[in-house]
């Protein structure tokens, strides 16, 4: 028979992967990201690599007063954001959007929008201001160009029929329309939260090139050359680059992760609202993580290698040990395990010692390490691609945020599997959501600004030539 040593080294061992494993994940990646970025393969590639149109990072330069919105949820913001080369000030105010709201038409939706633009306007004395806006928008999109996003499906309780489909920058100039008394707000720029985590970071650092979230769900996006995009519809005038959305929570839709996947990954997959689906970011995101602690700690209670046997409703309980737990575990002083204790009380677990403790916390570790280094093959597989000496990735989301060993795990096996001739940093973005789409916005007014000068001056030459 076993010792339990063996037994419990057993059930963790398919949790701990080598590199020999995170090597041919970034092998699958790079591949699935090839099928996204080109028009014959696109329709099928799990990466789907959308062109976000935005093509430049801010140059110091942007200066002056811009609006952004920021709707990712119940809670929807509108921010005035004054950029003054490095300095940025920013005032905001939350306003709630209704249950009702949420599950009405989009017409409401979007009224409602338009209402707290104008209650903020008001506010700050702004109603006779020409004020370029960015708009973060973070549901699943389609850009058609800068200011074009094509809702594909609606996400996180939102229902509003008529919305699925269109262009939602379309649809609140609509509603700005209606009121009539807002003709100079106009929409510049729609992104989502990986643009706005690179924006962000790249206004203080011009290496940013990668924008990361790791919170409750993972994506991530970088600056790729538009002769690899094959997909790419617009121009082609410098800068000849764009940032790419990846979507990379889809990679292993296809089952080609099926060969690090455990049982445990397997039934969180089978009982979440899309099995099958966004199979990448079941293994690494906030939304997940606890829920496969918790099914390793049941398993090793069951074969009586935890807590004598004994659990609780709690820990039976689907989405009961929360991915805060896992953090808080592992941030624990090992000589007491005071917090641990805090959360075993709590999950109304009534036998455990030490051992039992440090057996948790060491499954908390092998759940996180495995989420940080999956997370950092993506991250080197971009490295890698880029082929930039000096790379910057923005980070956002509470997983990174909040975790004590997320960002030393990540710094340390993206090393490991980037190219050792690229540098790289990982910094913390600081509210993507708002300045990053106001940066946006602004970079759009910058570059609108110059290739009217542009034309300006060559109707000009050609006026001189003429005469």
């Amino acid at each position: 028979m076993q010792s339990p040593q063996k037994q419990v080294e057993n059930i963790l061992k398919p949790l701990d992967l080598t590199d020999d494993h995170y090597r041919k994940v970034m092998l699958l990646m790079h591949n699935d990201i090839e099928k996204g970025l080109s028009p014959a393969t696109h329709e099928k590639a799990n990466i789907k690599c959308f062109p976000t149109y935005v093509r430049a990072v801010p140059d110091g330069t942007e200066s002056g007063d811009f609006l952004a919105l920021d709707l990712g949820g119940t809670n929807f913001r509108v921010l005035l954001i004054n950029l003054n080369g490095q300095e940025v000030k920013m005032e905001s105010k939350i306003f709630i959007i209704p249950q009702h709201i949420m599950l009405g038409s989009g017409v409401q939706l979007f009224d409602h929008i338009a209402d707290c633009i104008f209650k903020f306007m008001s506010d700050h004395k702004l109603q006779d201001r020409n004020l370029p806006l960015g708009f973060t928008f973070s549901f699943p999109c389609r850009q058609e160009g800068l200011d074009k996003a094509i809702l594909t499906t609606w996400t996180k309780g939102f229902k509003c029929e008529g919305v699925e489909g269109n262009d939602i920058v379309k649809l609140l100039h609509d509603a700005i329309e209606r009121r009539g008394d807002m003709q100079n707000v106009k929409c510049l720029a729609v992104i989502n939260d990986t643009v706005g985590a690179l924006m962000s970071c790249a206004h203080s650092d011009r290496q940013c090139a990668v924008g990361l979230i790791l919170g409750t769900g993972t994506n991530a996006c970088y600056i790729e050359s538009l002769e690899e995009v094959k997909t790419w519809d617009g121009d082609f005038r410098e800068p000849k680059q764009v940032l790419i959305n990846t979507e990379w929570g889809a990679f292993g839709n296809d089952g080609c992760l099926e060969f690090i996947l455990t049982d445990f990954d397997r039934s969180i997959d089978k009982h979440s609202i899309n099995p099958g689906k966004q199979i990448y970011e079941k293994m690494i995101s906030g939304m997940y993580m606890g829920e496969i602690a918790r099914l390793a700690i049941e398993r090793l209670r069951k074969h009586n290698l935890l807590f004598d046997g004994e659990g609780s409703y709690h820990l039976a309980t689907r989405g009961r040990f929360y991915t805060k737990y896992v953090s808080e575990i592992e941030g624990d002083d090992v000589d007491s395990f005071k917090v641990t204790k805090q959360i075993f009380d709590e999950l109304e677990l009534s036998t455990y010692n030490e051992q039992d403790c440090r057996l948790v916390r060491h499954v908390c570790s092998l759940v996180s390490k495995r989420a940080a280094y999956l997370a950092s093959a993506g991250i080197a597989c971009l490295l890698n691609k880029m082929d930039r000496k000096l790379v910057t990735v923005g980070v956002d989301g509470s997983l990174y945020r909040f975790h004590p060993f997320f960002h030393d795990l990540m710094m340390e096996k993206t090393k490991d599997l980037t190219r050792s001739d690229i540098s790289f940093k990982l910094m913390l973005s600081h509210d993507g959501s708002g300045k990053g789409a106001a940066l946006v916005a602004a970079v759009a007014n910058r570059l609108l600004e110059e290739s009217r000068l542009e034309e300006n001056e060559s109707k000009n030459s050609v006026l001189e030539k003429d005469e």
